[in-house]
């Protein structure tokens, strides 16, 4: 097989006192999202994806959240690290499709910036990088705004 499809899926709680890192970028908010790391939903999600590919395990396997080196660590390392992983076992990302599940802030204007992100460190076109948002319609805990998800989907390639 010279193909492999992986699914990442993440979720966080949003909280006063944190940031909100989405997409290896800060966005302004009064609330952000908790988690051991930076927990930036997107890119947990897009890990997810990677390893999930080849049978790699999830991204708390291979970046615990009792370590305190990932403590506030920027998920961008994740991502990085993940890929190397990839590209070891030789295959490449061919594609990323993501898609963000927030009630607020509206991140539309975020995301060439996240493309640009996502793009760098796992070394691929920005044309080959999607991320979508939606909103929850007011429903569960995203439509309370208590927390945000994401799911990505992911295409690799065998390293010839």
């Amino acid at each position: 097989m010279n193909i492999k499809i992986g699914h990442g899926y993440d979720v966080h709680e949003l909280a006063e006192g944190y940031e909100l890192t989405l997409g290896g970028i800060k966005i302004p908010h009064h609330v952000g999202s908790m988690g051991h790391s930076d927990a930036d939903v997107l890119l947990h999600a897009i890990c997810d994806a990677l390893l999930g590919a080849l049978s790699l395990g999830d991204i708390g396997l291979h970046f615990k959240n009792t370590d305190p080196r990932w403590k506030g660590a920027d998920s961008k390392i994740f991502l990085t690290e993940v890929n190397k992983m990839v590209n070891d076992k030789g295959w490449v990302v061919g594609n990323i499709d993501s898609t963000l599940i927030l009630q607020e802030p509206k991140i539309g204007k975020y995301v060439p910036q996240m493309k640009k992100a996502i793009s760098e460190c796992i070394n691929i076109d920005l044309d080959c990088v999607s991320i979508k948002a939606t909103t929850a319609e007011n429903m569960g805990f995203v439509g309370r705004k208590e927390g945000l998800e994401a799911h990505a989907v992911c295409l690799l390639f065998k390293k010839y």
